[in-house]
């Protein structure tokens, strides 16, 4: 019998290319096929806002799965506010997921966010760091590999060349901690471990605040970072990561095989894979209570 694991970063798929062909439902079992093969009993589901379904539809369609989605709706907190918050949450959503703000994440104007959340007991997913998607220039260029011009060629098609405003400087680790000091029980999971080049502030911030915690989303680089630059249970304490997938259904199994790889390199005892896998995950969305060490 696999470990159970708990997916913290499950987007809701969609076809980027042509949304209004995508059968929903085929869409999602696939997933869930893909997620329960790899040893997913857990996946946070991120969905609504900016992302295709509204928060209505894509409630309905998680409820495919019941035992497996957990609905986190994707939020812009430019637009929302408290009461908006709290209506997600008698809707039945279990956490928010935030990314591409406007402003730098710990703005005074996004604190009634944080404020519903903490009251509400809705841990958010940020993502942090640079936004990834098409061509990882750090492993292939489209002038040597057919598959980045592909690529490359694809999105320029969907539109995703042009302009947008987005700054990896507004999704920083260190905004979790001026929202942690503010917001103290709100939990907190800061995605791909910062963000690549942001380890130490991640490192830092997680240290020292109690509700912060990240996920080791993000793919190879950040996979190989984990265990090269010593992140894993030396710079960050295992009670504080989590794993996400954020990736294609084909590519789920193999990101789980490398988690594995993970720990064994660094030489994880099986309590302290287990926390990662799904110990903590289950804890900050109250699947289950934390038990602290007696005296």
């Amino acid at each position: 019998m696999k470990p159970a694991i708990w997916d913290v970063h499950c987007h809701f798929p969609r076809n980027w290319e042509d949304p209004d062909s995508q059968d929903h439902g085929k869409a999602l079992d696939e997933r869930a096929d893909a997620l329960r093969e790899a040893g997913v009993v857990k996946a946070s589901l991120l969905m609504g806002g900016r992302f295709g379904l509204s928060y209505e539809e894509g409630l309905e369609w998680s409820k495919r799965h019941p035992d497996l989605f957990v609905p986190s709706a994707v939020v812009d907190p430019e637009e929302l506010g408290y009461r908006d918050i709290k209506k997600l949450s008698e809707q039945g959503y279990k956490g928010l997921k935030m990314i591409g703000v406007r402003r730098a994440y710990d703005d005074y104007k996004y604190f009634p966010v944080y404020a519903a959340a903490e009251e509400l007991g809705m841990p958010i997913l940020m993502h942090m760091g640079v936004i990834g998607g098409g061509v990882d220039y750090a492993i292939t260029h489209p002038r040597r590999d057919p598959r980045a011009a592909e690529s490359m060629a694809r999105m320029e098609k969907m539109g995703r060349m042009q302009g947008r405003d987005v700054s990896a400087t507004r999704m920083r680790p260190f905004h979790m901690d001026t929202i942690a000091n503010n917001f103290p029980r709100l939990k907190m999971i800061g995605a791909h471990m910062g963000g690549t080049g942001n380890y130490d502030e991640a490192a830092s911030v997680t240290r020292w605040r109690h509700n912060v915690f990240l996920d080791m989303s993000g793919g190879d680089t950040i996979e190989r970072h984990a265990v090269e630059r010593r992140l894993v249970k030396h710079e960050i304490g295992v009670e504080k990561l989590t794993w996400g997938s954020d990736c294609n259904n084909d590519e789920i199994a193999q990101h789980v095989v490398n988690l594995e790889g993970i720990f064994e390199q660094v030489g994880l005892t099986d309590d302290e894979a287990n926390r990662i896998r799904w110990a903590n995950a289950a804890e900050i969305f109250g699947f289950e209570t934390p038990v602290m060490a007696a005296e």
